[in-house]
């Protein structure tokens, strides 16, 4: 008879979990998610004071985290961070590949090519495409390539990408991020089946528009704390009408990461308030 206990289905006490951009909010949140139900997690991000600074919370809290410096873009540091998570609790059982983001100068200033608001889209600098479309992306990749090798050769493995609204319905003035947030959900799938075979399952999560420390200013004003003209429009193509708390990716990643989902692989879900369902009209 099938097991239908709710802590069997959902169980990830004792698991070794790497996560990338752990020191942000979104991720941070996963971070003390994951420790609160039993998982060791190891927070990696570029800003090592980021990563201690919510190790340290975590495990004030009771949890057993540990913050390590980490650039996603640089194999000996991926590397690196790998030995120490060898080191301190054994071979990764989950890997988050969390770390992404923006740049100003891959934005565009305008909606349109009639907007005629600099940088248009002939302006913007190759460079900055290259460095969001190499983080999110090549950021993605690299962990999976040095945490997957493990998983692989233990037949053991559970790999979560984020990916994006943008990756499913591109928004104006950001080229650069959607073009690489929809190689992530592409890659995400890809993996999945070069993976199968060793029982490594590959799934990614696209969150829809939840404030961080990037966006908090595009999206409300500073002083009054509404949205801004870009953010009202965002909310009102949100069915539910506001934009996402970070504790509301939770119970997505949980159970992702679970028993519970262990015949689901190659998949992208969106947790975005019904924005991928809407058409507008």
């Amino acid at each position: 008879m099938s097991n239908y206990n709710i802590n069997s289905l959902f169980g990830i006490e004792g698991k070794v979990v790497v996560l990338t951009g752990g020191g942000g909010v979104l991720c941070g949140v996963m971070a003390e998610a994951m420790a609160a139900n039993g998982a060791k997690v190891a927070i990696l991000d570029l800003n090592p004071e980021a990563a201690k600074a919510k190790a340290d919370e975590i495990c004030k809290n009771g949890g057993q985290a540990i913050g390590i410096e980490c650039d996603v873009l640089a194999r000996e540091s991926v590397e690196k961070a790998r030995e120490t998570v060898l080191k301190e609790w054994g071979v990764a059982q989950i890997l988050i590949n969390g770390a992404g983001g923006n740049h100003p100068i891959a934005t565009t200033g305008g909606e349109t090519v009639t907007d005629q608001l600099d940088p248009t889209f002939f302006d913007l600098d190759i460079k900055a495409i290259q460095f969001v479309f190499n983080l999110n992306f090549v950021g993605t990749l690299l962990p999976s390539q040095v945490f997957g090798k493990d998983m692989v050769e233990h037949k053991d493995g559970i790999i979560i990408n984020l990916s994006s609204m943008n990756a499913i319905i591109p928004l104006t003035k950001i080229p650069a991020y959607s073009a690489a947030k929809a190689a992530v959900s592409n890659f995400t799938a890809w993996l999945a089946v070069h993976f199968a075979p060793a029982g490594v399952r590959v799934n990614a999560i696209a969150p829809g528009f939840f404030l961080t420390n990037q966006n908090r200013f595009l999206l409300t004003d500073e002083k009054t704390g509404e949205p801004t003209p870009r953010g009202g429009k965002i909310i009102r193509n949100t069915p539910l009408g506001r934009y996402g708390e970070p504790d509301e990716l939770v119970s997505t990643l949980l159970w992702l990461t679970a028993p519970a989902s262990k015949y689901i692989s190659g998949i992208v879900v969106p947790v975005d308030g019904g924005f991928s369902a809407f058409s507008g009209v």
